[in-house]
């Protein structure tokens, strides 16, 4: 990967949007080249894919958690991160380490929702406790990455 690649990956970070052509435009590249190397950062896995930027506000997603959970997981295995994943809600799952064994990532619409999902996490049996810590105001939310 050399600079032109990672200038091209700093554009689209800033606007998934940009088509080859303004893109060939602001590195004074040919559009075609811009294209070809697109699809090799596609292709080699760097570019894993696209998506949407969705106001959970603006969706009723207005409560947003983040769970630690302790489970009796075996050392090693995901098994009950993967049950967590799978819940309505929840937007992101981490194996940790330390006393807790995941960490998540919930949106919901409200209390009585995010209580609702604590319910489905409690009735998993390899789930032993759980810590909730409720979100008052989003600061910063980027899934951009910072490289040179």
């Amino acid at each position: 990967m050399d600079r032109i690649d990672k200038e091209i990956l700093n554009i689209i970070q800033g606007n998934p949007k940009i088509t080859n052509v303004e893109m060939a435009r602001q590195l004074k590249m040919a559009p075609s080249g811009i294209l070809e190397r697109v699809k090799k950062l596609e292709a080699s896995g760097v570019i894993e894919g696209y998506e949407v930027k969705i106001s959970p506000r603006k969706m009723g997603l207005t409560l947003t958690t983040f769970i630690q959970v302790e489970t009796d997981d075996a050392i090693g295995t995901n098994m009950t991160g993967r049950k967590i994943a799978a819940l309505e809600g929840v937007q992101e799952v981490y194996l940790i380490a330390g006393k807790y064994c995941y960490f998540v990532k919930a949106r919901v619409k409200d209390t009585d929702a995010h209580n609702e999902l604590m319910k489905k996490l409690g009735s998993f049996k390899s789930v032993r406790n759980a810590r909730t810590t409720l979100v008052l105001e989003t600061i910063k939310e980027t899934f951009k990455l910072d490289f040179e």
